[in-house]
């Protein structure tokens, strides 16, 4: 038996479940491109931007920030923080926290709809088994002494619906479970530079050395009395 046998064996649901499994492949592959373009390392920005505003203050940060134009959410939260850094560290924060629900939500878009898809497809094979043992009770109530084939038809469409749901689910399971694993690794990085921020704002500027004076000693003269 060809898969094409296979398909007309399972009925019509079948292909609901086939037009579902060509959708959970698509958002898994459109979410995994997006997250790796979203992933790219950005620890060497933050650390460039600390320094430049350790010596120059956020504005110079933020224009190091906007120059890079770097995609990831860690820089989308910098960002919001050095750009409200004038305002005081309450408004640095405040920023911050929104850019940071932002991110979040970008990066864990079509997640709900990869694990809704796992839920679904074995109800979906579920009720494909229903109708098919239907079909197979038809046959005895219709029929005196069913054949094989008969009753083959009804089996086949439970069983090929019950297999098609579960590895439907299977994949969408899995896809959406390394997609969020992803997806977090990417959001630590953004968290941390939430928590960094406010203590390079609030770190006292260095001190300047006080300056050498090489002028020279004051000469003093020393008169001895009784001298005439």
């Amino acid at each position: 038996m060809t898969i094409l046998d296979l398909v007309r064996a399972a009925g019509p649901l079948l292909w609901v479940l086939l037009a579902l499994s060509v959708y959970v492949v698509y958002l898994s592959v459109a979410r995994a491109q997006a997250l790796a373009r979203l992933g790219a390392d950005a620890r060497a920005l933050i650390e460039r931007a600390r320094a430049v505003t350790a010596e120059s203050g956020p504005h110079a940060a933020l224009v190091e920030v906007d120059r890079a134009a770097h995609p990831g959410p860690a820089a989308q939260v910098l960002r919001a923080g050095l750009a409200r850094a004038d305002r005081g560290v309450p408004a640095a924060e405040s920023a911050m926290h929104s850019a940071l629900l932002s991110e979040d939500a970008r990066l864990y878009a079509g997640l709900g709809a990869l694990g809704t898809a796992a839920q679904v497809a074995p109800l979906l094979g579920l009720l494909g088994t229903v109708i098919g043992m239907v079909r197979s009770f038809l046959v005895f109530s219709q029929t005196t002494a069913p054949t094989p084939a008969q009753l083959a038809t009804g089996i086949s469409e439970a069983l090929i619906n019950t297999a098609g749901g579960l590895i439907v689910a299977v994949i969408a399971y899995v896809a959406r479970g390394a997609l969020r694993a992803r997806a977090d690794r990417i959001m630590v990085q953004a968290e941390q530079v939430r928590e960094d921020l406010p203590g390079w704002l609030t770190r006292p500027a260095p001190t300047p050395a006080p300056a050498r004076t090489d002028a020279p000693m004051p000469e003093v003269a020393l008169t001895f009395g009784g001298a005439q």
